[in-house]
């Protein structure tokens, strides 16, 4: 029997970004509740810890990071979209540190996987900048912390409905850190084209599949099987790290995506096959039971189940793949080949 982990923390609700913002404590009180009231056999729960200064700052630069610390107990407003309430330096700092710690226990083999049911979210935030929700990069943090404890390559896959531009920044010149991204594309926060490669010794690290709207599971299936899955396999990673939105569900009111249930669930069996080492972090998603739905469609594939995608993958789909495939042509190594 699989030993999935699941870490969360009432202390997440805390987090008040303001009345009427999508990103409400209402997310994880809903999954959390939903999977609390029908339990998955192989599954068992932690709470967090908080992460430490080193943690953070092996990421963010010390300026930011005390900039952050210094709105603890206040109302701040960081960009037109993110704002921290008295609350909100913890629950940030606790979604880091449980980052961290799911990827400890999956190192170590205390778990065999993880997902980090955690709030704020945190692909959009960069190395000196709040943005998109986000006030710590929650997997570059994670990521940091498995090559801390012995890994020698790191992927993180980004299946959020925005591109993950903070993620993507920060290892953009490095070869020990694959970030694959498939999002709606153009759209929030604009970047994440074909072309961005990743530069100097990154150059080929960085893969982009930027998706019109109206794309489905099929869509998202050629994705992983004709680009994603194939350069995880030839980059072969110790641990792999999602960023797991739930924002391309057909039902999300901020994206026009049309993945299911189902098409989740198959993202998920994929990395899964590809690397055991896996620890997901809860990203976006706005339409609260399709996001429940979703999470426990993936919790079940870490704790053993598997789904398929449908056969399939429409010309938008296949024209996205083959800019990706064509940008990656003149890289100094191309996963893709």
């Amino acid at each position: 029997m699989s030993h999935t982990l699941l870490i969360s923390d009432p202390r997440f609700i805390e987090h008040d970004p303001g009345p009427g913002h999508p990103e409400s404590s209402a997310r994880i009180a809903t999954v959390v509740a939903a999977l609390e009231r029908s339990p998955l056999a192989g599954t068992f729960w932690m709470t967090p810890r908080l992460a430490t200064d080193d943690e953070m700052m092996a990421v963010h630069a010390r300026s930011y990071v005390v900039q952050l610390a210094a709105h603890q107990g206040t109302n701040a407003r960081l960009d037109p979209d993110t704002a921290m309430s008295p609350g909100s330096w913890h629950a940030a700092r606790l979604a880091a540190g449980a980052a961290v710690q799911a990827v400890e226990e999956v190192w170590s083999g205390r778990a065999n996987n993880a997902f980090v049911l955690a709030r704020p979210p945190g692909h959009h935030a960069e190395a000196a900048r709040a943005m998109g929700f986000c006030l710590l990069n929650n997997a570059a943090i994670a990521s940091e912390a498995a090559l801390r404890a012995g890994a020698s390559r790191v992927a993180i896959v980004d299946w959020d409905v925005h591109h993950g531009n903070g993620t993507q920044h920060l290892f953009e010149k490095r070869n020990d850190v694959l970030y694959l991204s498939a999002h709606q594309f153009p759209f929030y926060p604009g970047t994440g084209a074909a072309d961005e490669i990743g530069r100097d010794a990154g150059t080929g690290f960085t893969i982009n599949c930027a998706l019109p709207p109206s794309q489905g599971d099929a869509d998202y299936g050629a994705v992983f099987h004709d680009v994603f899955l194939p350069a995880l396999d030839r980059f072969a990673p110790d641990v792999v790290i999602v960023s797991a939105g739930f924002d391309a569900h057909a039902r999300d009111p901020l994206g026009e995506m049309r993945v299911t249930e189902r098409g989740f669930a198959a993202m998920c069996g994929g990395v899964a096959d590809a690397c055991p080492r896996l620890v997901l972090l809860l990203e976006g998603g706005y339409d609260l039971s399709a996001l429940a739905g979703s999470v426990r469609a993936c919790v079940q594939v870490l704790a053993g189940a598997r789904e398929t995608f449908p056969s399939g993958g429409g010309p938008q789909a296949v024209a996205a793949i083959l800019a990706t495939r064509g940008a990656h042509e003149r890289a100094t190594r191309n996963l893709l080949a």
